[in-house]
């Protein structure tokens, strides 16, 4: 198989004796030119591998010993042969035993109680340019101690207890029980991770821990209440807590009984109401305490941590003036490296140079955002949404199918029996057909390109013959495009059997994956952005209110956010139903729903130009597939 290895001439300078290209912040008494960054100066095979346990202030498996976190840690020798520090970049996951990480789901292998082999490519690229790679096993899992209470306090604490431990506030001991200090650490963290792992990340960043310099976090969770849970109603495309804690749980049967009863009741698997359980679990309420810089990546189709994660985080962030950067892809539950590899690795090298190594790499003076148009066409904006987007008022009008326009509202009444068995396709489908079960509202042929760029919300003025109902909506594209099939099974790539290399290899590990290629299909419309809400949860999350059957209530809730543009000669539909069997439980209630429309409206976050952002057109590998199911997994 072809293998590119991506080191630099450094590398050979290094050898010969040069010294390293760039040294810690603390340390370096001239100031770093702009553009700079670290080079593969440091030998991966001669780094220096261990492993620790760092203690945490919780015993939440109740044998009367603070729980531990088992941490696996890989840095250059050569920083340490004369004392240097270096910063370090760090992955917490509960699945380096259970499950795997990555495309092709690796797992950390062990010689004499010392890893060998980590998962990803973070650890081959970053030590030989001067990081520390640290593979933390989250509580409960693989070879850490106290039990995993998804999300909770442990779970955040056990790696919060780790950053303290490398900023000597948390004590830590090696197999042997002697006591490790971090003195080889400069105390700058960076938290990376894709989905559980980037969720643990923002749980960290969100207690404003000291030495938390950076997190990316990938396809992550900003509230476990979001995950699980859908504006008053059950998610039932996701496991339940209790499920995720056994899939994930590294510990002897029963040992983490009073954890998975706390998690069973806690969450309230009967009802989809808010409490104390989900908002000791809501990170995006505390990022006022969010000292770390952040960089978001995920796929506005993750129909797995839906879009809802990313978009109030960011939100969140950004009136907080936390510094940040965003990704925002075409595909599913996918990582970066799998979506835009080159470009990824490239700007995640800059990233972590910036924020962990103070070089002036650049990074910060690019973009803020870089969204994908279509199958690896790229654009990048200067913030995001961007400057100048505004919410465009919709209203509704009766036909078949309705209009949607910005026209004033005008009175009229649409009725919606409610349909539990159709499907996603046969609701947004053949929008000109009268079919029970929705109602579609769209624009005329759009005369220029629609951007929309952020979270669309929908007002309705309904009444309902039951005393609540789910209210859904779609946003969808109408028109034929060739676009990024995230419904395939590889959620909008497919895997190649050809391969490229990320950094120097060992004989245990060749930093060596599988490239990817984009999954496309051709079809005559696409659902953009989606939202649902439990009409008895229309003031409240927590304090459900069932609706009197002949009464009129306004219910207002949001969509998943996005950042798309529809084409000239499109349409915009507004796709109104009720129970959704695919995206959220109780499937129904047998309701019929009367909306009136002079008072129900759309708002559409609106950029001032299609084209607004910088285009690139990157190397192109597609794949035609036709649609498929999803395969929905939380790795």
């Amino acid at each position: 198989m072809r293998r590119l290895f991506v080191v630099g001439l450094a590398l050979v300078a290094a050898l010969a004796g040069t010294p390293p290209a760039h040294a810690a912040p603390s340390e370096r008494s001239y100031p770093a030119p702009p553009g700079a960054q670290s080079d593969p100066v440091y030998s991966y095979a001669n780094a220096i591998r261990e492993a620790v346990w760092v203690d945490t202030p919780f015993d939440n498996d109740g044998d009367g010993v603070p729980d531990k976190v088992a941490v696996d840690i890989v840095r250059p020798s050569e920083p340490a042969q004369t004392g240097g520090r270096v910063p370090v970049i760090m992955d917490a996951s509960p699945y380096y035993q259970c499950c795997g990480r990555g495309n092709e789901s690796e797992t950390k292998v062990y010689s004499g109680g010392v890893v060998t082999k980590f998962p990803l490519y973070y650890d081959n690229y970053f030590v030989p340019r001067g990081y520390a790679f640290l593979a933390v096993d989250m509580s409960g899992t693989s070879r850490s101690t106290g039990c995993e209470d998804v999300g909770g306090a442990a779970e955040v604490g056990g790696a919060k207890a780790v950053i303290d431990w490398l900023n000597g506030a948390a004590t830590a001991h090696n197999a042997a029980g002697a006591t490790v200090l971090a003195s080889w650490a400069t105390g700058k963290v960076g938290m990376i991770g894709k989905s559980w792992d980037g969720s643990v990340a923002n749980g960290v960043a969100a207690t404003g821990v000291r030495g938390l310099a950076t997190i990316v976090p990938i396809s992550a969770i900003s509230s476990w209440y979001d995950y699980e849970r859908i504006n008053g109603a059950v998610n039932p495309k996701v496991s339940s807590m209790t499920s995720l804690h056994s899939y994930v749980n590294g510990r002897p049967s029963g040992t983490c009984s009073a954890v998975t009863g706390a998690l069973s009741a806690g969450s309230d698997a009967a009802t989809g109401n808010y409490n104390a359980f989900w908002n000791a679990r809501d990170y995006a309420a505390k990022a006022s305490q969010v000292k770390a810089s952040v960089f978001v990546v995920h796929g506005m189709n993750d129909l797995n941590v839906q879009g809802v994660n990313y978009g109030q985080w960011w939100d969140a962030l950004a009136a907080n003036n936390v510094p940040r950067k965003i990704w925002l892809s075409q595909e599913g539950h996918i990582d970066p490296f799998d979506f835009r590899r080159q470009a990824w690795v490239d700007t995640l090298h800059r990233w972590f140079d910036y924020w962990l190594l103070g070089l002036d790499s650049g990074v910060m003076s690019e973009p803020m955002a870089s969204v994908e148009r279509g199958a690896d066409v790229w654009a990048d904006s200067s913030n995001w949404p961007p400057t100048g987007t505004v919410d465009g008022v919709y209203s509704l009008a009766a036909g078949t199918p309705g209009d949607l326009s910005l026209s004033p509202a005008v009175a009229g009444t649409s009725t919606i029996n409610d349909s539990p068995n159709a499907s996603e396709s046969t609701t947004v489908g053949s929008p000109t057909q009268n079919k029970n079960g929705r109602k579609v509202y769209w624009t005329a042929p759009l005369a220029a390109p629609l951007h929309i760029a952020g979270t669309p919300t929908v007002t309705l003025r309904v009444r309902s013959t039951k005393a609540t109902t789910i209210l859904s909506a779609r946003l969808v594209d109408y028109g034929t495009a060739t676009r990024v099939n995230y419904r395939s099974s590889g959620e909008g790539i497919t895997t190649l059997n050809t391969e490229s290399c990320w950094g120097p290899a060992t004989a245990a590990d060749d930093a060596c994956y599988r490239n990817t290629a984009k999954t496309v299909a051709t079809a005559d419309l696409a659902v953009l952005s989606r939202g649902w809400i439990d009409g008895a949860h229309r003031d409240s999350l927590s304090s459900p209110t069932n609706m009197t059957a002949g009464t009129w209530y306004t219910v207002t809730w949001k969509l998943r956010p996005l950042d798309q543009v529809l084409a000239a000669g499109h349409r915009l539909g507004l796709v109104i139903s009720l129970s959704d069997s695919e995206f959220v439980s109780p499937k129904s209630t047998g309701a019929t729903v009367d909306i009136d429309l002079a008072r129900s409206l759309l708002r559409l976050p609106t950029a001032p130009n299609a084209l607004e952002g910088r285009l690139a057109l990157e190397p192109p590998v597609t794949v035609e597939a036709p649609d498929g199911p999803s395969t929905v997994g939380f790795r």
